[in-house]
């Protein structure tokens, strides 16, 4: 393996944290060292006890605004100077960026860039049109990230899709490495008659709101975990919702357990891993109908139009009352979730991190499968 120091952009807002801690952790049981080059809202004190016990991890944090965030294409300039100064500092063999601009940056060593979601993709899901013109800078920071990266990687051919829609053919060979997950721990808890989400409130990509709507009609309490506001932004629902907030790793881990339906009608999820620990943990899955979902759990959920809100009710109500349909969706959602597995996605990773450089011949899948036996105890 010649693959030994990777410096990997992160931001400590949603699902992009998760993915890092713990691919992180799976590159730690083969030898390589993470430098994690966190820019924009630091991580709270959870997060970074979380990132302390994961080897070979090291935390590198700037307070830019990240790429996405208003007013944050203004802040390309100096967090990418940032980081062309860390990669002088770290000497990694590759770099793993998991946003767009910086693509573009002289950096030494191959870029490697990951497309979790992106505004323009986002904005045509939720709101059925173009962004307007304030978003054209991000747009061609964009371009020219992914015109300057050495590979692209997307958690699902969707994304991949949405990449080429909205900002025209790349250069770079470009793969799906879906995400994944290590095995839960424990044994299972006893499921309760709960309906539980969790996401970014704020985010009118997930459409809690449409959760929230059809809560008062529905015989079992609907739960909801996460963020309630970020930048400036609020999330406002209906009564009939128990929001959670923000929940660190183990009690959301216990959520999932305990809930016997997980509902997400999102409008918008290029992956969507908050779905995969439902499947996990047994949950029976009720998931909008979009094509990326579609990707990864057809035959394994329920799936409602966004917009069908009254549709996701009866949805949600036929499921409650059959107990049986219930077990079969989630052992069928559970057996589905196998397939995902953090060991697959690091040894895919692992193996592209390989061919980029061109150093060598890449780690084979046997020697990463073997290696990676027991990963999940360095992870989340």
């Amino acid at each position: 393996m010649n693959v030994r120091r990777v410096l990997m952009t992160a931001d400590a807002v949603g699902g992009v944290w998760t993915y890092c801690l713990h691919l992180a952790g799976a590159l730690a049981r083969l030898g390589v060292t993470v430098d994690l080059a966190v820019i924009g809202p630091p991580p709270d004190e959870a997060q970074r006890a979380t990132a302390a016990r994961i080897p070979r991890l090291t935390l590198w944090t700037a307070p830019f605004r990240l790429e996405w965030m208003e007013g944050g294409i203004d802040d390309v300039v100096p967090s990418g100077q940032w980081l062309r100064a860390l990669a002088a500092r770290t000497a990694p063999d590759v770099v793993h960026l998991n946003g767009y601009a910086h693509g573009a940056l002289p950096l030494p060593s191959p870029k490697i860039v990951v497309a979790h979601s992106c505004v323009l993709s986002w904005w045509r899901a939720v709101h059925g049109c173009p962004p307007p013109a304030a978003w054209r800078d991000y747009a061609e920071a964009v371009r020219q990230g992914l015109a300057g990266a050495d590979r692209v990687i997307a958690p699902s051919a969707e994304m991949l899709r949405a990449l080429d829609a909205h900002y025209g053919p790349r250069a770079a060979p470009s793969s799906v490495i879906a995400n994944g997950l290590p095995p839960p721990r424990g044994r299972r808890a006893r499921k309760r008659p709960v309906v539980l989400a969790a996401g970014r409130l704020w985010d009118a990509g997930k459409n809690i709101a449409a959760l929230a709507a059809v809560a008062p009609t529905l015989p079992w309490p609907v739960l909801v975990a996460g963020d309630v506001a970020v930048e400036g932004t609020r999330a406002s629902y209906e009564d009939g919702v128990r929001y959670l907030g923000r929940l660190d790793a183990p009690a959301m881990t216990s959520a999932y357990r305990r809930a016997t339906i997980y509902a997400l009608p999102a409008r918008y999820e290029p992956f969507g891993l908050s779905v995969l620990e439902a499947a996990q943990h047994g949950c029976a899955l009720v998931l909008g109908d979009i094509a990326s979902l579609r990707e990864n759990w057809t035959g394994a959920a329920l799936f409602v139009h966004p917009d069908d809100v009254e549709g996701l009710g009866r949805t949600i109500r036929a499921l409650i009352s059959d107990g049986r349909a219930q077990r079969a969706l989630a052992r069928r959602a559970r057996r589905r979730a196998r397939r995902l597995s953090l060991r697959k996605m690091c040894r895919a990773t692992l193996e592209l991190y390989e061919r980029t450089t061109g150093q060598g011949p890449p780690l084979s899948l046997t020697e990463a499968a073997s290696t990676l036996e027991g990963t999940h105890q360095c992870a989340l």
